[in-house]
């Protein structure tokens, strides 16, 4: 493989790029943004796709954060293949025009995938932000592992969370990439939030207010849902799952419902005469934190709450079949119950009624990482480039 890298080394100015296009990338991203700011000799410039315009810019404003460059590439109802030729064409003219010498992507989405695409294409060093998670099942998540297998293959900076992803990424066709084991830089915004929420108190008084409406005498489960493979019957029999779950007078239901219409129609229909589940809008991060906080259980198929609540001690049921996060699994604080609505159901009664089982899943860990994860990232780079 050339050493992309070291030819630009030879650069006196180094000029990096950071690509996100949705909200789960925005929130991994802004540790590394604020990280690199403080590197000498260095000109960083953001960029968003706006893939999940209304949630990409919670995420920034929330953190007090402005992106350089916003590409605009989302329209109502795009395709896969839509988003993914938008961005490839947004990217290669922003590529062309800027030159950076290394780019940095985050995660598994199309946005990702695309820019990863688009600069190796250009021939710029790419640097993977969450590299060498695999669920070894190109449709579990769909398109998201194949994303992330591709992004891995051309990428000459390959930042893995955990020991388990840098195994991956040495069992794989680009062994010859540069791995590093960082930890996870979605524990760093948990904490950066944590930290805000407590020295904030302005900011944690409105978000309490938010949700005033919570009754205090029943037990929280949080509910998300997003994901593609998901869509139609699977979705369904969550909705179900959740209707039975809602029966019981101890517990409440709260479902920020995701602005996807192959989530949201479908879920307002199953749930929305339901007593006791509150339907509401999409949320931003630190009220998901605070969120989280609150909840007895949560019951999700997000990769990024799969990682946040093990830390915060909250029992995860995941509504998926596999996970690319399989740490937090065997260390007992998820479990995998896929879309069977009578496995989701017993599950959930299992954690409600069983204390002894609840105390045993509901202790901290942190399998993904200490929130130094981007500190470690700034390092690497800066001896890169040095």
């Amino acid at each position: 493989m050339k050493d992309s890298l070291a030819f630009h080394k030879r650069r006196e100015r180094v000029k990096i790029l950071t690509i996100v296009g949705t909200r789960p990338e925005a929130i991994k991203m802004v540790p590394v943004i604020r990280a690199l700011r403080g590197l000498p000799r260095l000109e960083l410039f953001s960029v968003t796709t706006g893939q999940h315009r209304e949630m990409l810019d919670q995420v920034f404003v929330a953190f007090g954060e402005k992106p350089d460059h916003d590409l605009k590439v989302m329209q109502s109802n795009q395709s896969l293949a839509a988003i993914t030729t938008s961005v490839l064409n947004g990217v290669a003219e922003l590529y062309s025009t800027y030159r950076p010498n290394l780019v940095l992507v985050q995660g598994d989405t199309t946005t990702a995938m695309a820019a990863a695409i688009g600069a190796f294409y250009a021939g710029i060093p790419v640097g993977h932000v969450e590299a060498g998670l695999r669920s070894g099942n190109l449709k579990q998540p769909w398109p998201e592992e194949f994303n992330r297998v591709l992004i891995d293959s051309v990428a000459e900076l390959l930042f893995a969370p955990t020991t388990e992803a840098r195994t991956n990424l040495l069992g794989e066709y680009n062994r010859k990439a540069k791995i590093h084991v960082t930890g996870n830089t979605g524990i760093d915004a948990l904490f950066i939030a944590l930290e805000m929420l407590r020295s904030d108190s302005a900011r944690n008084a409105q978000i309490c207010d938010r949700y005033s409406y919570l009754n205090d005498q029943k037990r929280l489960i949080l509910v998300t849902g997003h994901r593609r493979e998901n869509f139609g019957r699977g979705l369904k029999n969550v909705c179900d799952a959740l209707v039975e779950i809602s029966l019981r007078r101890d517990v409440q239901v709260l479902y920020p419902v995701h602005l996807n219409p192959n989530v949201r129609l479908p879920v307002l229909k199953r749930l929305k005469s339901q007593k006791n589940i509150r339907l509401i809008q999409p949320v931003d991060f630190f009220d998901m934190v605070h969120l989280m906080q609150r909840a007895y259980l949560i019951i999700t198929d997000s990769g990024g709450i799969q990682e946040e609540a093990p830390a915060l001690g909250k029992p995860v049921l995941v509504t998926r079949n596999t996970t690319e996060r399989p740490e937090a699994v065997l260390m007992g604080s998820v479990k995998l119950v896929g879309t069977d609505p009578s496995l989701i159901h017993r599950e959930a009664v299992l954690l409600l009624e069983d204390d002894a089982v609840y105390r045993q899943r509901a202790r901290p860990v942190f399998p993904y990482g200490d929130g130094k994860a981007a500190g470690r990232i700034r390092r690497i780079i800066s001896s890169e480039f040095a």
